[in-house]
């Protein structure tokens, strides 16, 4: 299944998933939400294939569901002829949130991760841009430090509204 959700919903949709299924049922097959649990749309379609094949173990059948940002939506076209169909909604997180520091973790992974993702990346003003939309989803309103190696090995050195510690 996929869902195209903005990314405000993405933490609280991905936190229900988790609560609702794979918490509470240890025999549920694994849930693979390629865009907000393995932080970023798959690079080509035989990724998708391999994240997906992981939620089938021991000759068990499992279930996908791709979560996409709107501006992730390309990547359906690439997988158009494979069975798929449009993933019920879910209501908001019933949950608390994170802590602090598991969302500043997720922050470094997305902005690490579509750092190397061609087509977001070759502008790197937007892709900070689209990082600090990401940490607000999130419910991190301050965005978070970066070091400063990190932040010169990703090529991210001098673009305005990126902390660099």
């Amino acid at each position: 299944m996929h869902m195209i959700a903005s990314l405000d919903k993405h933490f609280s949709l991905l936190y229900d998933l988790l609560q609702e299924h794979v918490a509470d049922d240890v025999d549920y097959k694994a849930i693979v939400f390629c865009s907000t649990a393995k932080w970023g749309v798959p690079a080509d379609r035989q990724q998708y294939i391999h994240r997906l094949s992981r939620t089938g173990h021991k000759g068990k059948e499992g279930k996908g569901i791709l979560l996409l940002a709107p501006w992730e939506d390309f990547f359906l076209h690439s997988i158009k002829d494979l069975p798929m169909t449009k993933a019920f909604t879910f209501g908001g997180s019933k949950h608390k949130q994170e802590e602090k520091m598991t969302k500043e973790s997720a922050y470094l992974a997305w902005l690490g991760y579509y750092n190397s993702v061609k087509n977001v990346s070759k502008d790197k003003h937007r892709l900070v841009e689209l990082a600090q939309e990401f940490s607000r989803s999130i419910g991190l309103y301050k965005i978070p430090s970066i070091p400063r190696c990190v932040v010169n090995k990703m090529g991210l050195a001098n673009i305005p509204r990126l902390r660099a510690i």
